[in-house]
């Protein structure tokens, strides 16, 4: 498809923008609650979060990806992944279909598929898209920098709202001396506390770094097995399948069967529409951040 030079899509992380801001108010008990008794705090937030983006950053499409449930793929592969992790909260759990709801009244198409997570979405839909537009993705989740190319760019949420770290391959090379995909790699040797999977025992960020910058890649490193210190090869023979393991653990997916046409998520909301959504979930104080499309000027 065609599009014009100015174009661009920013995929978002919906459960990234959600935890975040639900936890951020949680802590102090600030839930919220709607005339309806249903707490709203994340949601207001995650609105909060993706407005103060597109007023930031102009982009003429938008699109929300969603994991949907918490068995995928990857827990098939291995039954510890993320098994760290405690049950949502009771007053986040409505908060969920509330979040989608508001991002509908929006216009902006919702994705996600059961087995996969966000990530893998925004992934395939950053693959399908980038050959035509722009493409940035606003997350708080560092694994997303794997995806990083000439046409996707990665903007990270910090503390606050409309502070952002925005990331090029170029400057994730400039912070780390890694290009993109060797964050596979360096996850699989190292593993991931937050996802509970554990790479190769004994190999630290500091180790899996060092091989990396010499070899390369996995592949390069277990060629040149023999030339590691005593240590690191006994460490990497020892866990090899579950160096494999990691490996396919810690690689976003990006041939999930979703998609999103452009035009479908050409960010246009109507104001009635928004509005009078916001007005029942009882966020009408969002209005306020909503940068509406000019009104069409008639002679």
């Amino acid at each position: 498809m065609q599009t014009k030079n100015n174009e661009s899509l920013l995929l978002i992380d919906g459960m990234a923008l959600l935890f975040r801001a639900f936890f951020a108010t949680a802590v102090s008990g600030q839930y919220m609650l709607n005339s309806k008794g249903m707490p709203t705090n994340g949601v207001h937030g995650f609105l909060r979060h993706m407005l103060t983006a597109v007023s930031e950053f102009s982009p003429t499409h938008v699109a929300v990806c969603w994991d949907m449930g918490s068995k995928t793929f990857r827990t098939e592969l291995f039954d510890g992944y993320k098994a760290n992790r405690g049950e949502a909260p009771v007053e986040l759990i409505p908060q969920f279909d509330l979040a989608k709801e508001v991002t509908a009244a929006f216009d902006i198409p919702n994705i996600g598929l059961a087995g996969y997570e966000a990530d893998d979405c925004i992934g395939t839909l950053a693959r399908q898209a980038s050959g035509s537009i722009h493409v940035s993705i606003l997350t708080g989740d560092r694994d997303i920098l794997q995806l990083l190319d000439e046409r996707v760019s990665v903007i990270l949420l910090k503390k606050g709202y409309g502070n952002y770290q925005v990331h090029t391959p170029e400057t994730f090379y400039e912070e780390c001396g890694l290009i993109p995909r060797q964050m596979i790699d360096l996850k699989a040797l190292m593993g991931d506390p937050s996802d509970n999977y554990p790479g190769v025992k004994g190999i630290g960020e500091k180790t899996a770094m060092k091989l990396l910058l010499e070899h390369g890649h996995i592949e390069g490193i277990l060629a040149n097995l023999d030339s590691l210190s005593k240590s690191h090869k006994t460490k990497i023979e020892q866990d090899l399948d579950m160096l494999h393991l990691s490996r396919r653990l810690a690689e976003i997916h990006c041939e999930v069967p979703v998609g999103c046409e452009l035009p479908s998520a050409l960010f246009s909301p109507n104001r009635q529409k928004v509005e009078a959504m916001l007005n029942d979930t009882g966020l009408r104080g969002i209005s306020r951040l909503i940068p509406y499309q000019s009104e069409p000027v008639f002679e």
